[in-house]
C-alpha cells in the first residue's frame, strides 16, 4: 500500500426496517467496498429487518477522497443473494478533522457537522465529534435504489506507525 494515511474503522452498528426480501423478513449482511481492491463484510443475521450487527470493519486509508460503498445483502441458501439496498458515504470531512490539532478540547466537541443532501446518503445530519481523545463519527445512511431501510455506523480512526495526516 503506498501512500498509506491510516486505518478507518466503520463500526457497523444496526439496520433499521430493512427492506423483506423472503417471505417475511430477511437474512440481512452488509459489505463495505472502498476502491476497487477493499472489500469486508458482516456476518449474517438470520430472520431480521432490524439485525443489529456491532461489527468493526477495518479499511486501509490512502486516498481520503474515494468515498466507502455500503450494500446490504438478503443472503439466500439456493439462490443468488438479493440486494437489499446501498449508500454511499464520504469521509473527506472526517479526515480533514484528523488534521486539526484537537488536543486539550473537552469530550463531546463537535468539530464539524454533514448535513443531509441529494448527494450523500444521510438519513440525518452527522456529526464529526472530539470524544475521549478520539475523532468520531456517527452516520446514519439511508438506503438508495430500495423501498426503505437505514443502516447505523461510527467512524473511528487508527493511526499507523510512521504515516501522519495533515
Amino acid at each position: 500500500m503506498d501512500n498509506l494515511l491510516g486505518l478507518l474503522r466503520i463500526k457497523i452498528k444496526k439496520g433499521v426496517n430493512l427492506a423483506v426480501r423472503d417471505v417475511r423478513t430477511s437474512d440481512p449482511y452488509c459489505v463495505v467496498k472502498m476502491g476497487k481492491k477493499q472489500k469486508l463484510k458482516t456476518r449474517v443475521i438470520k430472520k431480521d429487518i432490524n439485525p443489529e450487527w456491532n461489527e468493526d470493519l477495518t479499511l486501509s486509508v490512502s486516498d481520503p477522497s474515494i468515498p466507502v460503498k455500503l450494500t446490504v445483502y438478503d443472503h439466500d441458501t439456493f439462490s443468488m443473494d438479493d440486494k437489499m439496498g446501498d449508500a454511499e458515504f464520504d469521509i473527506k470531512p472526517f479526515v480533514e478533522a484528523l488534521k486539526m490539532n484537537l488536543e486539550g478540547l473537552p469530550s463531546g466537541t463537535v468539530i464539524t457537522r454533514v448535513l443531509p443532501c441529494r448527494t450523500n446518503c444521510l438519513a440525518e445530519e452527522s456529526q464529526v465529534v472530539w470524544q475521549d481523545g478520539k475523532v468520531v463519527q456517527d452516520i446514519i445512511l439511508r438506503l438508495r435504489n430500495v423501498e426503505c431501510g437505514e443502516v447505523e455506523l461510527q467512524l473511528q480512526w487508527i493511526d499507523l506507525p510512521g504515516t501522519k495526516i495533515g
